[in-house]
């Protein structure tokens, strides 16, 4: 027994270390060094894998990190071996970060084994295909989809012949100047029709076959597709994805039944699904996204018992989907729907053995799904903008590996990559994630706990998205226990206290978005983040001074830096950030010092407004032509403009210096090319006369430039801007008649107008109030966004303005675009307000205060029904008040104090709700509200309920003060600063703010009745 013992461990021993021996060498030595070499020969960069972007639900990341010659080649990442002989027969690098050039000497042309090659979603630098593709002679599937490839497809691989999937897709190389795609000759696709007698899949998006016979332009494939195509007895692949203008509708009969895959995403195919679909027994993949198909999901969807992957997404479905239809496709893999589903039957409670994608985007939602089964093969779960209330569903931590009775069994989901919850009405705690996560997204939902420790144990875990919630607490501080974490995004929650110094240990962090939080701790230099390359800390309480020399080891790789409205301090040197490679700079609304310190060179978005910066605009700065946004607003910067601030770059389009001392003239030449879209230099000493090449900023929507010492005459050669929506010259030295020629079409689209505080005189411009297009109905309405903003890289900027009401200045933080004003007080204008301003029926606000105005009150004002506020005060107005103007329901403010108005205020209309000091100064009206009874009247009225209360109002107005309004999910931020108050407790301005949100209401609606009408056709 002793011997018998013995031999057996013995035989163990050789065994193990024969085994031991074997398996580490199961990949060919060769093989694996020719994917060293190959690794050698490129360069890692995140750029290169823009593409694959969240939408397209690839992660990228550098696949070639995980090579190492000290482990098998076989187990490497994107490494596929033959399970018999070992050869590497697949390489899958999709995504990798690759940058480098196709190479006709490259190291992969040794893998004579592959037969699988994906290198798509790569930077390979505009370079050609490599030419000796026939080393791969027995290679059957290929992509170079999206690789930035360049040239013509060499002839090589039509030599291919064992190709059964050929993807050459979306490459193409953009400059400033042109667009070039990839080329297919004539001479080569017919080789390819003759020679790849196996090949099933071509894909050839955005491939240039104008030379090919007939010409398909680009693959911009245009008309009706016959339905015929559908009958062809030999086709099992059709894809015309990517064709907007290629329409045709499904036949309800007689379809070829070998077909199975049928792509037709973005285009114009329509009309409804036909039951006939479900003859299609073959069929595994049906794409039938981002289409024009109306009616219903038919029941005969469920007949396709081979069906891996269903895309039904953005078409104009009018009808419940039966989500039990989708239960029965037992083989369904990637499930992705974005339409309202019937959940009549409760709560979803199915099964699904090889799902691997789960996507229910929009549809309508109110529980979460719990499928029972436990999807050991799940990668991507999507319940995104549903309407899903409660905690998500969280099971027993005690019970790892049980199916979990009442909640989802997520300790089985071993493949997960993505759970993605955003836009629903989630609360209570987060739920137990499984170990193998490799990725977490539940932003936009409303949880209420503190971010769960158990999440801490998740060692593998590399994306995690926890914004847009009502998280609280501190970070825990085993979040370093995560040491394989790319990225992290808390951002919108309402977590405190010191960030964990553990996050020390999460070397590959890549992105870091803490914004919009209660975090108080100095400057995270401390993190020693080799890789991160996006910093987001704005909105938070962080304190203190930067550690710069800590900073430049840090953050090697930084391309975005935000740490805008915190508390910091200290001073940047001028030359800090140009030996970086930032893109975007955002340090406003700080209480940094000194002087300007300059972006970097590669900078496109540079923001350092709200600080206490010192000093003149160095010259320097005009070196910087990649600069697309620069705000360097509200500091202490002295000196003149540079001339080449409105000239170094065509790619600026926004230029703001407002609240600084900035004296002298304004430059006067400005690029043809000019891409400027915001001009903002108000609250400076500029003097001297308007430059007239700003007719040259043919882009330009905004111009401030109130609050200088401007000398000149109106200009109404801006008039021929068409995109002009705001233009403020209020405070200046202009003056002047507004002569506007009769039959000039000038500022078809502005919405605001401010020409206050000047010298004006003359009549009121009755030929430029013709003019004003985008003040009459109609034509205000057709912007389809709610604020005025441009966009960038880095996102959009909204646009602010500040605007004048019965001496308050009120600052718009962002421009609703359905906000139109005029603004003419304070000038000398003379004779009679002309009847035209009744044709500007979306006009919100009208002052014509303090003029020298004559004649009666115009009858048709009362039909500018959205009129918000209305100031004719201290002018010269005679006659009765007109009755129309107690019919506009929307009117919060109403001033006729101070002219020579006479008779009864109208009763029967809201008029006599308005305090009596708005009437006051006309010794010939009488009536509520005031004091003063007409003719014919009992006794005197009492005073109204809205009389100010001035000791109270004066409390009330000593700090600025922030209004917010809510209507229909968007806020309306009104900041109101500057304030120079006599009267009293302003109600007309909180009316003023519901009729805004009246309109951000009505807006919502017509917007939303749109997209019905345009989904219904």
């Amino acid at each position: 027994m002793r011997l018998h013992q013995i031999l057996c461990l013995l035989c163990f021993n050789f065994f193990s270390h024969s085994s031991h021996q074997f398996a580490s060498s199961l990949c060919p030595p060769d093989q694996r060094d020719a994917l060293l070499h190959f690794e050698n020969s490129i360069v890692l960069d995140r750029e290169a894998s823009d593409s694959c972007d969240e939408y397209n639900h690839v992660i990228s990341y550098p696949k070639t990190n995980s090579w190492n010659k000290s482990v098998d080649c076989c187990s490497w990442d994107g490494v596929t071996c033959d399970g018999v002989t070992y050869n590497v027969v697949s390489l899958d690098l999709t995504c990798s970060w690759i940058h480098g050039t196709f190479q006709s000497t490259s190291s992969l042309l040794l893998l004579h084994h592959l037969q699988s090659l994906n290198l798509s979603g790569n930077n390979f630098a505009d370079s050609y295909i490599f030419s000796n593709l026939s080393a791969f002679a027995i290679l059957t599937h290929l992509n170079l989809s999206r690789s930035h490839s360049s040239g013509s497809i060499p002839s090589e691989i039509s030599h291919l012949s064992k190709l059964v999937s050929l993807d050459l897709s979306n490459n193409f190389n953009s400059d400033t100047y042109s667009t070039s795609f990839l080329e297919l000759k004539n001479s080569i696709f017919t080789m390819l029709v003759q020679n790849l007698t196996e090949l099933r899949k071509l894909v050839l998006d955005q491939v240039d076959m104008s030379m090919v016979s007939p010409n398909i332009d680009s693959c911009s494939l245009q008309g009706i597709l016959p339905d015929s195509v559908f009958r062809l007895p030999g086709l099992t692949t059709l894809d015309i994805s990517g064709n907007p203008n290629v329409s045709g509708i499904l036949p309800k009969s007689n379809w070829t039944s070998p077909l199975e895959s049928l792509f037709l995403y973005d285009t114009s195919f329509s009309g409804e699904i036909p039951d006939s679909i479900g003859n299609l027994k073959n069929l595994t993949v049906l794409a039938l996204a981002k289409s024009k198909f109306t009616g219903h999901i038919p029941s005969s969807l469920a007949n396709l018992e081979q069906l891996q992957s269903l895309y039904i997404v953005g078409n104009r479905f009018i009808r419940a989907i039966e989500f039990e239809i989708f239960t029965k496709l037992k083989n369904l893999q990637v499930l992705f729907v974005s339409q309202e589903l019937n959940l009549t039957h409760g709560t979803l409670k199915y099964t699904f053995p090889k799902l691997e994608e789960l996507r229910l985007f929009s549809c309508n939602l109110t529980e979460f799904p719990y499928l029972l089964n436990p999807l050991k093969r799940l990668r991507i779960l999507d319940l995104s903008s549903n309407r899903i209330t409660g905690e998500i569903p969280m099971g027993d931590s005690d019970v790892v590996f049980n199916l979990l009775e009442g909640g989802i069994p997520l300790l089985h989901w071993k493949k997960l990559l993505y759970i993605y919850l955003a836009n629903n009405s989630f609360q209570g705690p987060l739920p137990i994630l499984p170990l193998s996560t490799l990725s977490f997204s539940a932003s936009n939902n409303r949880f209420t706990d503190e971010i769960p420790f158990l999440i801490c144990q998740f060692s593998s875990l590399r994306f995690l998205k926890l914004s847009n919630n009502n998280l609280s607490g501190n970070m825990p501080l085993c979040f370093g226990n995560i040491t394989n974490l790319m990225y992290l995004n808390l951002s919108s929650n309402k977590l405190q206290g010191p960030l964990p110094r553990s996050l020390v240990k999460c070397v590959d962090l890549s992105t870091l978005v803490l914004g919009h939080n209660e975090f108080s701790d100095v400057f995270p230099h401390w993190l020693e983040a080799p890789q991160l390359y996006n910093l987001d800390l704005q909105s938070n309480k962080f304190y203190g001074s930067i550690n710069l020399t800590a900073f430049g080891l840090s953050f090697p790789t930084l391309e975005v830096l935000v740490i805008s409205n915190n508390d910091f301090i200290g001073q940047w040197p001028t030359k800090f950030f140009s030996s970086t490679a930032l893109t975007i700079i955002d340090l406003s609304n700080n209480k940094f010092g000194g002087s300007i310190p300059l972006p970097s060179p590669i900078t496109f978005y540079y923001s350092i407004a709200s600080n206490h910066i010192t000093g003149k605009i160095p010259s320097l700065i005009c070196n910087f032509t990649k600069l697309e946004f620069i705000h360097l607003s509200n500091n202490s910067l002295t000196g003149s403009l540079l001339g080449c601030l409105t000239n170094f770059s065509t790619d600026l389009s926004v230029l703001n210096l407002r609240m600084n001392y900035l004296e002298g003239t304004i430059p006067q030449f400005f690029s043809l090319r000019s891409g400027l879209m915001t001009l903002d230099l108000s609250r400076n000493w500029f003097e001297g006369t308007l430059p007239r090449l700003l007719v040259k900023c043919r882009y330009l929507e905004v111009l401030d430039l109130s609050h200088n010492q401007i000398e000149d005459t109106f200009p109404r050669w801006l008039g021929t801007l068409q995109e002009l929506k705001v233009l403020v010259l209020r405070s200046n030295n202009l003056k002047g008649l507004l002569d506007i020629p009769r039959g000039a079409h000038l500022f078809p689209k502005l919405h605001i107008l401010d020409l206050s505080n000047n010298s004006f005189s003359g009549p009121l411009p009755i030929n430029l109030m013709v003019n004003l297009k985008g003040m009459m109905n109609g034509e205000n309405g057709q912007d389809v966004s709610l604020y005025m903003t441009q966009s960038f890289k880095a996102g959009t900027y909204e646009n602010s303005v500040a605007l004048m009401m019965k001496g308050l200045e009120v600052e718009l933080v962002r421009i609703l675009t359905f906000l139109t004003i005029i603004d003419l007080s304070c000038n000398s204008f003379q004779g009679n307000i002309p009847e035209v301003i009744g044709h500007l029926c979306s006009l919100v606000g009208l002052n014509l205060s303090h003029n020298h105005l004559t004649g009666s009150i115009p009858p048709t004002l009362g039909n500018l029904t959205n009129l918000g506020w209305l100031d004719l005060s201290s002018n010269m107005l005679s006659g009765a008040i007109p009755s129309k103007l107690g019919d506009l329901a929307s009117l919060g403010y109403l001033n006729l104090s101070k002219n020579q108005l006479v008779g009864r205020i109208p009763q029967d209309k809201q008029l006599s709700t308005f305090s009596s000091d708005f009437f006051s100064g006309n010794p010939g009206l009488c009536g509520t509200p005031l004091p003063k009874a007409c003719p014919g009247d009992q006794s005197p009225p009492p005073l109204s309920s809205s009389t100010f209360n001035h000791e109270e109002d004066k409390s009330w107005f000593k700090q600025k003060i922030v209004w917010i309004g809510y209507a229909s999910g968007f806020i309306i931020g009104i900041s109101i600063a500057y304030i120079a108050f006599e009267m009293g407790r302003p109600t007309w301005l909180m009316q003023f703010v519901r009729m805004l949100e009246r309109r951000v209401v009505e807006w919502t609606e017509k917007t939303k009745q749109k997209a019905i009408k345009f989904h219904g056709q």
